[in-house]
């Protein structure tokens, strides 16, 4: 499960900005889920956003946090219905503070709301940060 549109320098229709991922590796757990969970950058907005798959055959809970500088953070839950097509959960889009490095997004899956044993963690930052 790579994230789409490549890394650094893509671009959308009717954009010049660049859109920026610093994604963490991809995972993959032994009940059925894979997940890569990214930082992502264009101009001066900034959010998280994690790329899955649920192959477990149940739904799912999944919670996504961005971390900035200033202990400024955001956090999402997102609704996985069970299912093996790829999907994304993201944050809202916020104001840059820093660099990209500076940010951090992490990504939990566990049982549908929450209950449950953690399943997975994910996060955007590359190995060897």
């Amino acid at each position: 499960m790579h994230a789409p549109g490549g890394r650094a320098g893509s671009t959308s229709a009717g954009t010049s900005t660049p859109l920026v991922l610093r994604c963490g590796p991809e995972l993959s757990s032994p009940e059925g889920i894979e997940a890569q969970t990214c930082v992502v950058a264009r101009g001066e907005e900034i959010w998280g956003r994690t790329y899955y798959r649920n192959a477990t055959g149940t739904a799912l809970s999944v919670v996504l946090g961005l971390m900035s500088p200033g202990g400024r953070s955001v956090r999402v839950h997102c609704a996985v219905e069970a299912g093996d097509e790829p999907a994304v959960c993201e944050t809202p889009r916020r104001a840059r503070r820093g660099e990209l490095g500076d940010h951090e997004a992490v990504t939990e899956f566990a049982g549908r709301a929450g209950h449950g044993p953690l399943l997975l963690r994910s996060g955007s930052n590359p190995p060897g940060d």
